[in-house]
């Protein structure tokens, strides 16, 4: 556990020094669950392409996915592929939502109740529930996505899932603003060298 430990300081470390301050995912709450569920098996590229889709019909909020008839929510988001499922489940996220009073209601609950409510809902696994946590509501979660257990793997370390999470959560700053910073860390480099196939400049196999 101890060299897991470093491992994960130096991955921390190195990428601060790499990119410094990273803006990644902006939006309002209702806006990043959507993108949350909208992001599954697909590029962030084409996320951005659905949610434009989604706001020029109008209908890029629960209330209008609550709503809006199936052909048009599925017409806004074909590009990300498998867009009767994920209208299926954004339909089940606006549902949940709404009638829990909405995300001003949801702000109220705590983190592990809030993630346990996300979990509950048909189609939401733990890295879309950790996102919205995350992004769309402010809490200190560490998402733990292809792009961390990809990089981690190749710096040696043995961790997955809830343990991986648990140790960068340890890590970190007890603030949300920091998780949000390291995850969007992970998601640059992966960009830049994972997706690229640059692994022979990878600094992360070295460590």
């Amino acid at each position: 556990m101890v060299q897991e430990k470093q491992k994960a300081e130096q991955i921390i470390s190195h990428f601060k020094g790499l990119f410094g301050d990273v803006e990644w995912w902006p939006g309002d709450p209702e806006e990043v669950m959507i993108g949350a569920i909208l992001t599954q098996q697909t590029r962030w590229e084409n996320v951005e392409t659905a949610l434009a889709h989604l706001r020029e019909a109008g209908i890029c909020s629960l209330r209008g996915i609550d709503e809006a008839p199936d052909d048009r929510i599925e017409d806004a988001i074909y590009g990300t592929g498998f867009y009767r499922i994920k209208r299926e489940r954004l339909k089940h996220l606006a549902h949940a939502v709404l009638s829990a009073g909405g995300t001003e209601q949801l702000q109220h609950y705590s983190t592990p109740r809030l993630r346990a409510f996300f979990l509950a809902i048909k189609g939401i696994g733990p890295e879309t529930a950790d996102s919205i946590l995350c992004y769309g509501f402010s809490r200190p979660v560490f998402v733990i996505d292809a792009y961390t257990h990809r990089i981690c793997a190749c710096a040696g370390m043995s961790l997955t899932g809830a343990d991986l999470q648990a140790l960068f959560q340890w890590l970190l700053p007890e603030e949300h603003l920091a998780h949000r910073q390291c995850h969007a860390w992970f998601v640059e480099y992966a960009k830049e060298y994972c997706g690229k196939k640059r692994c022979s400049e990878c600094m992360i196999s070295n460590f």
